[in-house]
């Protein structure tokens, strides 16, 4: 179910998301302010893996222990049987 959200624009940045709505072939307004909000939140998860990379690369090396590997074992178990229910 969607909401609505109004927002004010001066009418420099209205003219533009209208050249934008024009040249981009958005239909509306809100298409392309929707499809902005999602390629910012792409964005935000991406940084967040991105750090968490980092973090991970640059952590100390520790060996995998047993219950490590059983504990990868038993997460997958329950992500393939969320995914086939």
């Amino acid at each position: 179910m969607r909401s609505s959200m109004n927002i004010s624009l001066p009418a420099v940045l209205r003219q533009w998301v209208e050249e934008q709505v024009s040249a981009r072939g958005f239909g509306t307004a809100s298409e392309f302010v929707r499809d902005m909000i999602r390629r910012e939140r792409e964005k935000a998860v991406r940084a967040h893996v991105d750090q968490t990379l980092i973090e991970a690369m640059t952590s100390p090396l520790t060996e995998m222990t047993d219950k490590d590997w059983q504990d990868i074992r038993t997460e997958g178990r329950k992500l393939a049987r969320k995914k086939r229910a």
